[in-house]
């Protein structure tokens, strides 16, 4: 059955053109909002607004009545910028959360010699932050948040325990996908900045000696439902992928738009039952 007359939030790591990393998320993300739009849907999507995207080349010009926020990070100060592109023969518009200190440097989330920037998992917050807090600017109430990459993994934290009574957030159904990306670690003080946000400890565990892969682990747990994208993923992913109490769609890739359409409107009539 597909889907009719849903709205659909896509919050992802790298999407094409934008991104040339990450290849089987940036094409994904490309092409199954423009799937979704198509089918009688509306969308929203948002990515990171990373240094390494040519503004001039894609034509990005900010969005003044979204800007000018400031959220804390880490008891920081840190002020939101909202850009946005379309994307080259589509109707479709794409956002960006950008900010000076996280998103300026000229790279994605390694530097020119291939390390991982110590500062990914504020710029993961700030990004995560940045999206709910532009999409209730916006006044939009999706129906599925769809999260793609680790970068988007604390986005189901927030909205069922920052947002748990927003009326944009409250009946939005959370789906994660999963991608076969290389295990980073992150900064072993995230936990203390959760808190510092107003989480408790107890929701925080598994991030005592953090990795992206331990990221994904934690984006599942708090959502509803799972999406598997890459054939192969690490060891721990695998086990925790088929350890799931919740919807689990294994893509096969031969037709995403299909697959995911038919699996959001599974999700949706579930929670009318």
């Amino acid at each position: 059955m597909s889907l009719k007359n849903a709205k659909v939030l896509t919050i992802s790591q790298s999407i094409h053109p934008f991104m040339n990393g990450q290849e089987e998320m940036a094409k994904l993300t490309r092409n199954l909002p423009q799937g979704i739009l198509d089918s009688g849907n509306e969308i929203r999507v948002f990515m990171p607004k990373f240094g390494s995207i040519n503004e001039r080349r894609h034509q990005l010009h900010e969005v003044i009545r979204l800007s000018g926020m400031n959220l804390i990070i880490n008891d920081t100060d840190h002020a939101l910028l909202i850009k946005v592109a379309s994307v080259p023969s589509a109707r479709m518009q794409v956002y960006f959360i950008d900010n000076e200190e996280y998103f300026k440097r000229k790279a994605g989330t390694h530097n020119s010699s291939g390390e991982f920037f110590p500062d990914n998992d504020e710029r993961a917050l700030f990004f995560g932050r940045g999206v709910l807090e532009t999409v209730r600017k916006l006044g939009w109430v999706p129906d599925i948040i769809h999260c793609h990459g680790w970068m988007t993994a604390f986005i189901p934290l927030y909205v069922r325990h920052h947002y748990t009574d927003d009326p944009h957030f409250e009946n939005a159904k959370l789906v994660f996908s999963v991608y076969d990306q290389k295990a980073e670690s992150l900064d072993k003080d995230i936990s203390k900045k959760l808190v510092l946000e107003g989480f408790n400890k107890d929701l925080l565990k598994g991030l005592s000696k953090p990795t992206t892969d331990d990221l994904y682990k934690f984006g599942m747990t708090y959502s509803d439902a799972v999406v598997k994208v890459s054939p192969k993923l690490s060891k721990s992913l695998e086990t925790a992928v088929k350890g799931l109490d919740k919807p689990l769609l294994v893509s096969n890739g031969a037709d995403p738009v299909l697959e995911h359409t038919e699996f959001y409107n599974n999700i949706l009539e579930e929670a009318l039952v």
